[in-house]
Protein backbone atom coordinates (compact mmCIF):
# COMPACT_ATOMS: atom_id res chain seq x y z
CA UNK A 1 0.00 0.00 0.00
CA UNK A 2 0.94 3.33 -0.52
CA UNK A 3 1.01 6.87 0.89
CA UNK A 4 -1.54 9.41 -1.93
CA UNK A 5 -0.63 12.61 -2.35
CA UNK A 6 -3.53 14.93 -3.77
CA UNK A 7 -2.85 15.18 -7.54
CA UNK A 8 -3.42 18.34 -9.12
CA UNK A 9 -2.48 19.73 -12.49
CA UNK A 10 -1.36 22.69 -11.53
CA UNK A 11 2.27 22.54 -9.97
CA UNK A 12 1.71 22.65 -6.12
CA UNK A 13 3.84 21.90 -3.17
CA UNK A 14 2.56 18.85 -1.06
CA UNK A 15 2.69 18.53 2.46
CA UNK A 16 2.20 15.88 4.59
CA UNK A 17 3.21 15.31 8.73
CA UNK A 18 5.45 12.25 9.36
CA UNK A 19 4.21 11.08 12.85
CA UNK A 20 7.01 9.29 15.07
CA UNK A 21 6.71 5.89 15.26
CA UNK A 22 9.68 3.47 15.55
CA UNK A 23 13.23 4.00 15.73
CA UNK A 24 14.21 3.08 12.32
CA UNK A 25 11.89 5.71 11.12
CA UNK A 26 14.27 8.02 12.86
CA UNK A 27 17.40 6.37 10.52
CA UNK A 28 15.73 6.66 7.70
CA UNK A 29 14.91 10.10 7.87
CA UNK A 30 18.17 10.83 9.20
CA UNK A 31 20.15 9.39 6.92
CA UNK A 32 17.99 10.92 3.91
CA UNK A 33 19.94 14.01 4.75
CA UNK A 34 22.94 12.16 4.39
CA UNK A 35 22.30 10.53 0.86
CA UNK A 36 21.63 13.70 -0.43
CA UNK A 37 25.10 15.06 0.02
CA UNK A 38 27.22 12.26 -0.42
CA UNK A 39 26.93 8.62 -1.82
CA UNK A 40 29.65 5.79 -2.56
CA UNK A 41 29.30 5.50 -6.09
CA UNK A 42 26.32 3.24 -7.02
CA UNK A 43 24.12 5.92 -7.19
CA UNK A 44 22.59 9.38 -5.99
CA UNK A 45 21.15 8.47 -2.63
CA UNK A 46 22.22 4.69 -2.13
CA UNK A 47 22.96 4.61 1.62
CA UNK A 48 24.99 1.08 2.00
CA UNK A 49 23.89 -1.26 4.66
CA UNK A 50 25.26 -4.64 5.92
CA UNK A 51 23.32 -7.85 6.22
CA UNK A 52 22.36 -7.15 10.43
CA UNK A 53 21.85 -3.19 9.43
CA UNK A 54 19.18 -4.76 6.49
CA UNK A 55 17.48 -7.10 8.86
CA UNK A 56 16.68 -4.55 11.78
CA UNK A 57 15.37 -2.10 8.92
CA UNK A 58 13.46 -4.82 7.76
CA UNK A 59 12.01 -5.17 10.86
CA UNK A 60 11.12 -1.77 12.26
CA UNK A 61 10.16 -1.01 8.58
CA UNK A 62 7.73 -4.06 8.79
CA UNK A 63 5.86 -2.83 12.17
CA UNK A 64 5.65 0.80 11.11
CA UNK A 65 3.82 -0.51 7.86
CA UNK A 66 1.49 -2.76 9.44
CA UNK A 67 0.25 -0.20 12.16
CA UNK A 68 -0.12 1.95 9.07
CA UNK A 69 -0.10 0.45 5.70
CA UNK A 70 -0.37 4.02 3.93
CA UNK A 71 3.50 4.97 5.34
CA UNK A 72 4.95 4.97 1.79
CA UNK A 73 8.32 5.39 3.32
CA UNK A 74 8.06 2.43 5.61
CA UNK A 75 6.74 0.34 2.72
CA UNK A 76 9.53 1.14 0.66
CA UNK A 77 12.12 0.06 3.16
CA UNK A 78 10.63 -2.92 3.67
CA UNK A 79 10.54 -3.75 0.07
CA UNK A 80 14.19 -2.79 -0.79
CA UNK A 81 15.80 -4.81 2.40
CA UNK A 82 13.61 -7.98 1.50
CA UNK A 83 13.63 -8.11 -2.04
CA UNK A 84 17.27 -8.64 -3.43
CA UNK A 85 16.51 -12.25 -4.77
CA UNK A 86 12.79 -10.91 -6.09
CA UNK A 87 14.59 -8.20 -7.42
CA UNK A 88 17.39 -10.32 -9.57
CA UNK A 89 14.81 -12.29 -11.49
CA UNK A 90 12.64 -9.69 -12.03
CA UNK A 91 15.90 -8.33 -13.65
CA UNK A 92 16.51 -11.33 -15.36
CA UNK A 93 13.14 -11.17 -16.89
CA UNK A 94 13.40 -7.90 -18.33
CA UNK A 95 16.44 -8.68 -20.09
CA UNK A 96 15.31 -11.50 -21.87
CA UNK A 97 12.33 -9.45 -23.18
CA UNK A 98 13.24 -6.77 -25.88
CA UNK A 99 10.84 -4.27 -24.46
CA UNK A 100 12.05 -4.79 -20.88
CA UNK A 101 16.25 -4.94 -22.05
CA UNK A 102 15.14 -1.51 -23.53
CA UNK A 103 13.45 -0.17 -20.32
CA UNK A 104 16.60 -1.52 -18.64
CA UNK A 105 18.85 0.55 -21.27
CA UNK A 106 17.41 3.65 -21.37
CA UNK A 107 16.10 4.38 -17.54
CA UNK A 108 12.69 5.78 -18.42
CA UNK A 109 11.29 7.67 -14.87
CA UNK A 110 7.21 7.94 -14.80
CA UNK A 111 6.74 11.95 -13.33
CA UNK A 112 4.52 15.09 -13.75
CA UNK A 113 7.57 16.08 -15.44
CA UNK A 114 7.77 13.01 -17.88
CA UNK A 115 4.42 12.97 -18.28
CA UNK A 116 2.49 15.48 -21.14
CA UNK A 117 -0.94 15.52 -19.50
CA UNK A 118 -2.44 17.39 -21.96
CA UNK A 119 -1.74 15.29 -24.59
CA UNK A 120 -3.65 12.37 -22.30
CA UNK A 121 -6.09 14.65 -21.95
CA UNK A 122 -6.82 14.33 -25.76
CA UNK A 123 -6.34 10.70 -26.23
CA UNK A 124 -9.49 8.85 -26.58
CA UNK A 125 -12.00 7.34 -23.61
CA UNK A 126 -10.64 3.84 -23.70
CA UNK A 127 -7.25 4.53 -24.50
CA UNK A 128 -4.53 3.49 -22.04
CA UNK A 129 -3.04 7.05 -21.34
CA UNK A 130 -6.50 8.70 -20.97
CA UNK A 131 -7.53 5.97 -18.95
CA UNK A 132 -4.40 6.15 -16.54
CA UNK A 133 -5.18 9.89 -16.17
CA UNK A 134 -8.59 9.12 -15.31
CA UNK A 135 -6.96 7.05 -12.24
CA UNK A 136 -5.17 9.96 -11.20
CA UNK A 137 -7.89 12.05 -11.01
CA UNK A 138 -10.69 9.88 -9.83
CA UNK A 139 -8.22 8.64 -6.87
CA UNK A 140 -6.87 12.26 -6.21
CA UNK A 141 -2.78 10.73 -6.64
CA UNK A 142 0.67 11.80 -8.01
CA UNK A 143 3.34 9.63 -9.55
CA UNK A 144 5.35 11.99 -8.13
CA UNK A 145 4.75 10.47 -4.50
CA UNK A 146 7.36 7.25 -5.22
CA UNK A 147 10.73 7.32 -2.82
CA UNK A 148 13.74 7.35 -4.55
CA UNK A 149 15.93 3.93 -3.88
CA UNK A 150 18.29 4.23 -1.26
CA UNK A 151 19.12 0.73 0.22
CA UNK A 152 19.40 -1.49 -2.70
CA UNK A 153 23.25 -2.33 -3.47
CA UNK A 154 23.19 -2.86 -6.89
CA UNK A 155 22.43 0.17 -9.06
CA UNK A 156 20.66 -1.88 -11.45
CA UNK A 157 18.42 -3.88 -9.23
CA UNK A 158 17.82 -0.30 -7.84
CA UNK A 159 16.20 1.05 -10.79
CA UNK A 160 14.42 -2.19 -11.04
CA UNK A 161 12.80 -1.39 -7.40
CA UNK A 162 12.10 2.70 -8.85
CA UNK A 163 10.50 0.99 -11.91
CA UNK A 164 7.94 -1.53 -9.83
CA UNK A 165 7.23 1.61 -7.74
CA UNK A 166 6.48 3.91 -10.63
CA UNK A 167 4.47 1.61 -12.51
CA UNK A 168 2.42 0.84 -9.14
CA UNK A 169 -0.86 3.10 -10.39
CA UNK A 170 0.24 1.68 -13.92
CA UNK A 171 -1.24 -1.78 -12.10
CA UNK A 172 -4.26 0.13 -10.62
CA UNK A 173 -4.72 1.53 -14.11
CA UNK A 174 -4.72 -2.07 -16.27
CA UNK A 175 -6.27 -4.04 -13.11
CA UNK A 176 -9.30 -1.50 -12.82
CA UNK A 177 -8.54 -0.92 -8.98
CA UNK A 178 -9.18 1.80 -7.19
CA UNK A 179 -6.72 3.29 -4.18
CA UNK A 180 -9.31 2.07 -1.25
CA UNK A 181 -7.75 -1.00 0.99
CA UNK A 182 -9.87 -3.36 -0.92
CA UNK A 183 -8.63 -1.97 -4.42
CA UNK A 184 -4.82 -2.03 -2.96
CA UNK A 185 -5.11 -5.65 -1.55
CA UNK A 186 -6.47 -6.85 -4.58
CA UNK A 187 -3.48 -5.45 -6.32
CA UNK A 188 -1.42 -6.43 -4.04
CA UNK A 189 -2.33 -10.17 -4.53
CA UNK A 190 -1.59 -9.81 -8.52
CA UNK A 191 2.15 -8.06 -7.64
CA UNK A 192 2.54 -10.77 -5.41
CA UNK A 193 2.07 -13.61 -7.70
CA UNK A 194 3.65 -11.47 -10.49
CA UNK A 195 6.68 -10.44 -8.64
CA UNK A 196 7.72 -12.56 -6.03
CA UNK A 197 8.49 -9.39 -3.72
CA UNK A 198 8.37 -10.21 -0.17
CA UNK A 199 6.86 -6.73 0.81
CA UNK A 200 3.89 -7.80 -1.70
CA UNK A 201 3.38 -11.28 0.17
CA UNK A 202 2.84 -10.09 3.56
CA UNK A 203 0.71 -6.80 2.11
CA UNK A 204 -1.49 -9.78 0.42
CA UNK A 205 -1.34 -11.88 3.49
CA UNK A 206 -1.99 -8.69 6.31
CA UNK A 207 -4.24 -6.21 4.32
CA UNK A 208 -7.35 -8.51 4.50
CA UNK A 209 -7.18 -7.61 8.27
CA UNK A 210 -7.98 -4.42 7.74
CA UNK A 211 -11.20 -5.44 5.86
CA UNK A 212 -14.48 -5.64 6.36
CA UNK A 213 -17.02 -8.65 6.34
CA UNK A 214 -18.52 -7.60 3.06
CA UNK A 215 -15.25 -6.58 1.30
CA UNK A 216 -13.64 -9.84 2.63
CA UNK A 217 -16.37 -12.05 0.74
CA UNK A 218 -15.29 -10.06 -2.20
CA UNK A 219 -11.99 -10.54 -1.61
CA UNK A 220 -11.89 -14.09 -1.13
CA UNK A 221 -14.36 -14.73 -4.00
CA UNK A 222 -13.60 -13.12 -6.68
CA UNK A 223 -11.33 -10.51 -6.87
CA UNK A 224 -8.58 -12.59 -4.87
CA UNK A 225 -8.09 -15.47 -7.36
CA UNK A 226 -8.80 -13.52 -10.09
CA UNK A 227 -5.58 -11.31 -8.99
CA UNK A 228 -3.61 -14.34 -8.23
CA UNK A 229 -4.51 -16.28 -11.64
CA UNK A 230 -3.56 -13.06 -13.14
CA UNK A 231 -0.71 -12.16 -11.24
CA UNK A 232 0.76 -15.63 -12.31
CA UNK A 233 0.03 -16.00 -15.83
CA UNK A 234 0.71 -12.76 -17.24
CA UNK A 235 3.42 -11.56 -19.18
CA UNK A 236 6.21 -8.89 -16.66
CA UNK A 237 4.36 -6.18 -16.18
CA UNK A 238 7.82 -4.26 -15.66
CA UNK A 239 9.11 -5.19 -19.38
CA UNK A 240 6.52 -2.91 -20.93
CA UNK A 241 7.31 0.34 -22.18
CA UNK A 242 4.26 2.06 -20.76
CA UNK A 243 5.40 5.64 -22.29
CA UNK A 244 5.00 4.44 -25.59
CA UNK A 245 1.59 2.87 -24.87
CA UNK A 246 -0.82 5.43 -24.07
CA UNK A 247 -2.47 5.93 -27.33
CA UNK A 248 -2.95 2.08 -26.80
CA UNK A 249 -6.57 0.80 -25.88
CA UNK A 250 -6.67 -0.60 -22.37
CA UNK A 251 -8.60 -3.55 -23.58
CA UNK A 252 -5.86 -4.14 -26.56
CA UNK A 253 -2.79 -3.75 -23.41
CA UNK A 254 -4.91 -5.98 -21.50
CA UNK A 255 -5.15 -9.04 -23.90
CA UNK A 256 -1.28 -8.30 -24.88
CA UNK A 257 -0.04 -9.03 -21.26
CA UNK A 258 -2.67 -11.50 -20.90
CA UNK A 259 -4.35 -9.77 -18.03
CA UNK A 260 -8.83 -10.74 -17.79
CA UNK A 261 -10.94 -7.51 -16.50
CA UNK A 262 -12.07 -7.30 -13.10
CA UNK A 263 -14.68 -9.78 -12.26
CA UNK A 264 -15.88 -6.78 -10.07
CA UNK A 265 -15.92 -2.80 -10.97
CA UNK A 266 -14.55 -0.93 -7.43
CA UNK A 267 -15.49 2.93 -7.65
CA UNK A 268 -12.93 5.16 -6.22
CA UNK A 269 -13.98 6.88 -3.09
CA UNK A 270 -11.90 8.60 -0.54
CA UNK A 271 -12.63 5.73 2.23
CA UNK A 272 -9.27 3.61 2.98
CA UNK A 273 -11.40 0.47 4.20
Amino acid sequence: MWLRIPFRWTNQRHRFTVSKVVCVQQLHSSSTEFANSCYDGLYPGHIPTTALQKALLAVGSGVAALQNPYRHDMVAVLGETTGHLALINLRDRMRNDPEGYAILTERPRIRLSTLSLTEMASLPDGSFGREYLRFLEDNDVTPDSRADVKFVDNEELAYVMQRYREVHDLMHTLLGMPTNMLGEVAVKWFEAAQTGLPMCALGAVLGPLRLNASRLQSLFTSLGPWALQNGRRARCVLSIFYERRWEQSLEDLRQELNIEPPPVILRATNKKT
